[in-house]
Order: C-alpha cells, then sequence, then structure tokens
C-alpha cells in the first residue's frame, strides 16, 4: 500500500490505540515500585497517570536538570546528542558530516533556550514509540488547560505523532495551539488483511524462520534466565551497536513488564541452551509497537537472526489485523519488506510560558520543517 493510498483521507484516523486503564495503571505502578534506575539504566523521570475526557494516559514529569537523561525523556537529547550520534552514518562522506555536526551545533543553543527538558509529557510508555490515542480539540483542550494549571512552568509535550497514523488528532493539535516538531522518520507496515501479500524478502525471512536450528520460544516460555539474557541481546544490538544513548533497559525491567501484563515476548534459543534472539511486543489497541530487539551479534549474519524476529512481529500483526509502527532505523530493510515511511513528529504546547521560550519553540519549528523534513527524507534517517 503505497504512502498516498493510505492518506488519501488525511484528516480520517481510525481509533486505533487503547490505552486500556488497567495497563496504564499497571505500567505506572510499576515505575512507582520499582526504582526507575532499576528498570531503564540511563533514565531519570518521575511517572504519573491523568485521566482527561475519559481517556487514561501515562504521565513523565522531568526537570532541566535531570539532563544529560534519556532522549525518551529529554528533548535535548533527541535533538542535540542523538543528532549528532546519528552523523556516524555518514563516516564515508566527512565534508557532510562535518557541515551536518555544524548545523546541530548551530541549533543547540536554541533547543537550550525552548527549556523543553522542562516537561510534562502525556502518553509516555517509555519506549521510542509510543502511540497515540485519537484525540479531537475538546480533549486536547481540557488536556492542554489541566495540565497547564498543575504544572505552569513546564512544557506540554506529547510524542510519537507520525502523518499516517494520527492526521486527524496532529490537525486538532494544530488548532489548539500545538507547535509540531519534526523528530524522525518512521516505517508503517499497516495492517493489509489476514493474508497480504509478500514481498521476496518477506518469503526468504519466513523461509529462513521454518528451517532454522534455533528453538522458537512463546510468551509462557520465559524464564529469569532468559530475562538476564534478554538484557544482554538487546544491549548487543541497541547499546553497543548502534547507540547507548538508546534506553537501557534492564532485566528486571523486562521480566516486570512482562510479568505485568504489558509486554509480551518472543524469541530464539539454542536447542536446550539459551537465547540468540528476542523481541518485545506492546500491543495496544489496535496498534503493535515492537520495543525490544535484540540478538546475539556474534554470530554470524547468514544465520538471519534480526530477519526472523522482525518477521515473528510482522506475523503477529497480520494474524490479529494490527496496525504495525515498526519505529525507525533500517529504512531499506523495513521498504522492503511492505513497510512505508511517515514523519514523526513531537507536538508541544507552550501558551502559558515566558515569551523567550515559546519564540524558541516556534523557530525550532520553523527550522526542523524546512530543514529537518528534508534531511530525514533524504538521508532516512
Amino acid at each position: 500500500m503505497s504512502p498516498a493510498a493510505m492518506m488519501e483521507r488525511p484528516l480520517q484516523q481510525a481509533d486505533r490505540v487503547q490505552n486500556s486503564p488497567g495497563k496504564v495503571e499497571a505500567f505506572v505502578r510499576l515505575f512507582n515500585d520499582v526504582p526507575v534506575r532499576d528498570l531503564v539504566a540511563n533514565l531519570t523521570t518521575s511517572v504519573e497517570s491523568v485521566e482527561v475526557a475519559g481517556r487514561t494516559f501515562p504521565l513523565t514529569l522531568n526537570d532541566t536538570s535531570d539532563a544529560p537523561n534519556c532522549y525518551i525523556c529529554c528533548p535535548s537529547g533527541a535533538y542535540i546528542d542523538y543528532a549528532v550520534d546519528e552523523t556516524r552514518n555518514f563516516i564515508a562522506h566527512p565534508s557532510l558530516r562535518r557541515s551536518l555536526k555544524a548545523l546541530i551545533g548551530a541549533c543547540a543553543p536554541l533547543v537550550r533556550a525552548s527549556g523543553l527538558d522542562h516537561q510534562v509529557q502525556l502518553n509516555n510508555w517509555l519506549f521510542s514509540t509510543n502511540p497515540v490515542p485519537l484525540l479531537d480539540r475538546a480533549a486536547i483542550a481540557a488536556l492542554r488547560a489541566d495540565l497547564a494549571v498543575r504544572f505552569p512552568d513546564r512544557a506540554i509535550v506529547i510524542r510519537s505523532l507520525n502523518e499516517i497514523a494520527d492526521p486527524a488528532t496532529i490537525a486538532a493539535l494544530r488548532a489548539e495551539g500545538f507547535r509540531m516538531l519534526a523528530a524522525r522518520q518512521i516505517y508503517i507496515f499497516a495492517d493489509r488483511g489476514s493474508a497480504p501479500a509478500m514481498s521476496n524478502d518477506m518469503k526468504r525471512d519466513r523461509k529462513r524462520l521454518g528451517s532454522t536450528p534455533f528453538k522458537r520460544v512463546g510468551d509462557a516460555d520465559f524464564s529469569d534466565a532468559d530475562y538476564a539474557r534478554a538484557e544482554q541481546l538487546y544491549s548487543m544490538l541497541y547499546l553497543e551497536k548502534y547507540t547507548p544513548l538508546n534506553p537501557h533497559y534492564t532485566a528486571r525491567y523486562i521480566r516486570e513488564m512482562h510479568r505485568r501484563g504489558i509486554l509480551s515476548l518472543a524469541g530464539l534459543r539454542r536447542p536446550g541452551g539459551e537465547l540468540v534472539a528476542v523481541t518485545g511486543l506492546f500491543e495496544n489497541g489496535g496498534t503493535l509497537t515492537q520495543p525490544i530487539v535484540g540478538y546475539d551479534t556474534g554470530l554470524p549474519i547468514a544465520e538471519g537472526l534480526y530477519r526472523m524476529v522482525m518477521a515473528m512481529a510482522q506475523d503477529h500483526a497480520t494474524a490479529r489485523g494490527l496496525f504495525f509502527n515498526m519505529s525507525a532505523g533500517a529504512a531499506s530493510f523495513k521498504r522492503r519488506r511492505g513497510a512505508v515511511a511517515a514523519i514523526e513528529y513531537n507536538a508541544v504546547y507552550a501558551g502559558h510560558l515566558p515569551r523567550r521560550r515559546r519564540v524558541a519553540i516556534r523557530v525550532m519549528e520553523t527550522v526542523l520543517a524546512r530543514a529537518g523534513i528534508p534531511l530525514l527524507r533524504r538521508f532516512e534517517l
């Protein structure tokens, strides 16, 4: 399905995200029962819940003094530190890399002047991708009024809005005074029915999954040793191969999120031995995300571990008719497996904040729209 077909009615939006009160309560209780650093080792935040217009949301609170902090609660970490780290993708083009670093450096004072690190973030599940429930203008006005009174010195932030899943919510947020700050390019594998046409790459992935010597591990088959190994596998991929700026999810986090029914798990293991690949799936209403992916990067690429766990997630989405947000990264890989690109935004409300901060956020919005989005699309960042 082409992006144009998926967006031909841009203000139509299915209500695909449920935010079940029970799941929100379990999540908030976890982060109040257990010290945050025992769950996400590189994160400082406070977690609460809020109900607005009949919707329940997890809520995070962060102060500027928390920086440097994990980017899931720290815009300066996302727009400065993570952006600089991403220039590693251009090591073969030193002039371009230098130019991008210079551009990011020039924008850093603007990001700091915005004060966005001093924030209240709505709907923050502490994942890189947090699917957002459908919000109309009345609900947005209610939540904006409530949060601005309760947190008069904090920017109000909602992450993970994208052009395919959230067109109506984005339009309503803009109409209620929210600024849309482009963040990254993500990939959507939409529900295409129970038997979608498969690309050749998808067919090869499933053939490999059917012939691998590794044993599939189901959601009910995870032990304490598997949780510890899952942390290792996630760290090998997201913290060592990619960047230590990614959330450092611990074994305790994976265990608690699984046992409390927030994440489901699947993986591959050596016959009679340890896990070699793992994935954690977050199902929220009719939407699926994949916040945990990891594999043994010391094994040969020919084993196809990443290909197989991604195939498992796509099959899970297809079997249940779910809208699968595959998040960012591995652009070519995801395109070849039926996903389409979309720009993701952070929505920010600052109407109750000092003029200096409001102006900085407005300028950020303009710079990101005019320079950031073309770069994201050109280099699939």
